[in-house]
């Protein structure tokens, strides 16, 4: 299976405005998202996210945020583990955290559920984007599945 892992970030009118432009910068906003939850197959293929066809259904684990607060820095991460058998995938978010702090929780919730099931992790694999909020901003991040 091939997977992209990209992140976005955006100002918009509106809260969904905001989350709209941030998957298009992030070139996932001409789909619709399937929330999955956080399993990878084995032999994955990290790729460029490629061109859907708009309105498709793509599967995805997906991190967002969004604040109206004037200053407020927001961040979304996602980060996904492989192995030789097979890998997770997190999803973090903060607000007015340090975003490496964000990240790094990401990265301790991973080695955690790779623990739980007795996988050793071969790569970690993260995307992040941190935004600094002037009217209505969003982040996300996401690992995208392609079939």
């Amino acid at each position: 299976m091939k997977i992209s892992i990209t992140s976005g970030k955006a100002e918009g009118p509106t809260k969904l405005n905001a989350f709209d432009n941030a998957l298009l910068n992030a070139n996932i906003g001409d789909v619709n998202l399937i929330k999955v939850s956080s399993i990878l197959p084995s032999n994955i293929e990290i790729v460029p996210v490629p061109k859907f066809p708009p309105g498709d259904m793509v599967n995805c684990v997906l991190a967002y945020i969004s604040s109206d607060v004037e200053d407020d820095l927001i961040t979304a991460v996602v980060a996904a583990a492989t192995s030789d058998d097979f890998g997770c995938v997190v999803e973090n978010t903060g607000i007015n955290r340090n975003p490496e702090d964000v990240k790094k929780e990401a990265e301790f919730m991973l080695q955690y559920m790779m623990d739980i099931r007795g996988l050793k992790i071969k790569e970690i694999l993260m995307a992040d984007e941190t935004h600094l909020v002037k009217k209505q901003g969003a982040a996300i991040a996401a690992v995208v599945y392609i079939n």
